[in-house]
């Protein structure tokens, strides 16, 4: 179905790639001039005027230059079906307008409620752990089935964490919304075209600020952050070191007054240092599953006591699965050789015992051959 673009899309496109155009700074201009056509059309002395700035962006060949821009998009946008939501639309993502430096426009593909009841970014680290990636498909499973068909996840569709975020909301069936750093020309990166493509499939969004003309710049990136956490409710930091864009993220969302969570590890672990001075200066609440966040947020569950008891049980095991779970729950992550003592049995024995628990879902291998219980 062809989408339906406002008769006024043209300037809309025009005055949103003004630079420096954010929420409050357009509000303010449409409440003197009385459209967006009138912007771009009033006399160049006349604008200055009435906004009282001598800037160039308001000079008649700044605003042909963006016009001109303006048409190339809109041709482009025709050609490939992508809706175009500006901040004054009832469809525009309400929790951006709360963000006075988010933008006033975005392009989208894809049907998602960007507006939907409980919408959660969950940001990390490029170079994701096993650790990292098993809390995230837990979590999100867990609140698939807590809060029914309310929920989107949001990321921004790089390597690691982001792209787990999304894989975890495809695999439980939940919308996911991909926020690019780059027009909607392409997928950044390109090796995450085909997950893009299932996530508009089914029920999900890749949305951007960027015009298809618009070059990828480093900056992009951290811009796009602040969309992540404007379009969210709270955002979950599962992994990070020190240093990275997801702290940016957290630190930009609390700007936001929305909810920070990141999830503890090890102090020795790289990818949770960043996680964990965030908890120590209490800058995130801590997160170690999806009652957590339910609890931060104050959400109800969807799910009784009863049937989240059942989710809690283990599928049938056989006594040697069940020694394993149960050792490990006693002692926590072991080693495979420790294991195994324990076990009283051979490492290709116990090999096979683990592959079958791990695909159950049950356990979960981590680095140096250690293992431990997801639950």
């Amino acid at each position: 179905m062809a989408v339906t673009l406002h008769p006024d899309t043209l300037h809309r496109i025009a005055f949103a790639a003004i630079r420096g155009m954010g929420v409050e700074l357009a509000q303010r201009i449409i409440d003197i001039i009385p459209s967006e056509r009138d912007f771009f059309a009033i006399d160049e002395r006349e604008l200055k005027a009435i906004t009282g700035s001598r800037s160039k962006v308001w000079s008649r060949s700044y605003r042909d230059q963006m016009l001109v821009k303006a048409e190339r998009e809109l041709q482009f946008v025709r050609s490939k079906n992508i809706q175009v939501s500006y901040f004054t639309d009832a469809t525009f993502p309400q929790r951006l307008l709360n963000a006075p430096d988010a933008p006033i426009l975005l392009f989208t593909i894809g049907n998602c409620d960007l507006n939907a009841k409980h919408v959660i970014s969950i940001v990390g680290t490029r170079r994701s752990t096993h650790y990292g990636a098993s809390f995230t498909q837990s979590m999100v499973d867990d609140l698939s089935r807590m809060l029914g068909g309310d929920l989107v996840i949001v990321s921004g569709l790089a390597y690691g964490s982001d792209i787990n975020a999304h894989r975890a909301a495809l695999k439980c069936g939940i919308p996911t919304v991909g926020v690019q750093a780059c027009g909607l020309n392409k997928v950044y990166p390109a090796e995450h075209r085909d997950d893009a493509v299932h996530m508009v499939q089914q029920g999900g969004a890749v949305v951007s600020e960027y015009m298809s003309q618009d070059e990828i710049h480093r900056g992009n990136f951290l811009a796009r952050n602040r969309i992540i956490a404007a379009l969210s409710d709270c955002t979950v930091v599962v992994e990070s070191a020190n240093k990275g864009g997801s702290l940016v993220t957290a630190n930009i969302a609390a700007s936001y007054n929305r909810d920070v969570m990141a999830l503890p590890g090890r102090v020795t672990d790289e990818f949770s240092k960043g996680c964990n001075r965030l908890i120590m200066n209490n800058q995130a609440a801590a997160i170690t599953c999806a009652e957590d966040l339910l609890k931060v947020m104050r959400w109800e569950s969807k799910v009784t006591h009863e049937q989240a008891h059942e989710l809690e049980l283990f599928p049938q095991l056989t006594a040697e699965q069940q020694k394993v779970v149960d050792i490990l729950r006693k002692h926590g992550d072991l080693h495979i050789n420790d294991l195994a003592g324990l076990m009283a049995l051979p490492i290709y024995r116990l090999m096979q015992v683990l592959v079958d628990l791990d695909t159950k879902g049950i356990i979960a291998a981590l680095p140096g051959c250690r293992y431990t219980t997801k639950r």
